[in-house]
């Protein structure tokens, strides 16, 4: 993740491109409900969710001059209405957003996520996927976008300039055996 952003602007069309491999991420039942608002007047979005006063002490100053902020937007109910068709009535999943014991629409806005990061480093571009948290209804609403979508979260993109790895870029993976669960345990091993 790319904390450390050079301000210069990416080429005409990479950014669609992007995007394009973004959106072929897999969808519950081809529902396609994942969509992108594309920022290119970061400034908007960055006087939404920093004060000047959070902005003053903010850990990474180079993340605000990412020059495209993605926001990955995703709508429940199109969940809703697509497994209540036909082929899909039969879940019970087109009752209601409740009826979903996993909610599918973070599943695939997570694929279409990892999906537009691996994209922006093939195109050696720095990005950065943050959460919205507190601030997705002031963003929603500063940025004039549909109620119905949740904002999943933002990707920054940009050329990426120095930067020093975040606080848990340290941290080390835990051990295969701890997180490979081999079902019957008796068929595999995870180390030799």
């Amino acid at each position: 993740m790319c904390r450390n952003f050079r301000p210069d602007d990416l080429p005409d069309g990479l950014v669609v491109d992007l995007l394009d491999r973004a959106r072929r991420a897999p969808s519950a039942g081809n529902t396609q409900a994942v969509e992108f608002g594309v920022v290119t007047d970061p400034e908007r979005y960055w006087g939404i969710t920093l004060t000047p006063e959070r902005r003053a002490e903010f850990a990474w100053p180079g993340l605000l001059r990412a020059p495209v902020l993605v926001l990955v937007l995703t709508d429940p109910e199109r969940y809703v209405q697509r497994y209540a068709e036909p082929d899909k009535a039969h879940s019970g999943l087109g009752r209601n957003p409740e009826a979903w014991p996993v909610p599918y629409w973070w599943v695939d806005a997570g694929m279409a996520v990892h999906h537009l990061l691996v994209a922006a480093t093939a195109a050696d571009l720095g990005a950065c996927f943050f959460g919205v948290f507190e601030h997705e209804a002031a963003v929603r609403q500063g940025l004039g976008l549909a109620d119905r979508y949740r904002i999943v979260g933002t990707v920054a993109l940009g050329y990426a300039a120095d930067h020093r790895p975040g606080r848990s870029a340290g941290r080390p993976r835990r051990p295969i055996d701890e997180v490979v669960h081999l079902v019957p345990p008796d068929r595999l091993r995870c180390s030799p």
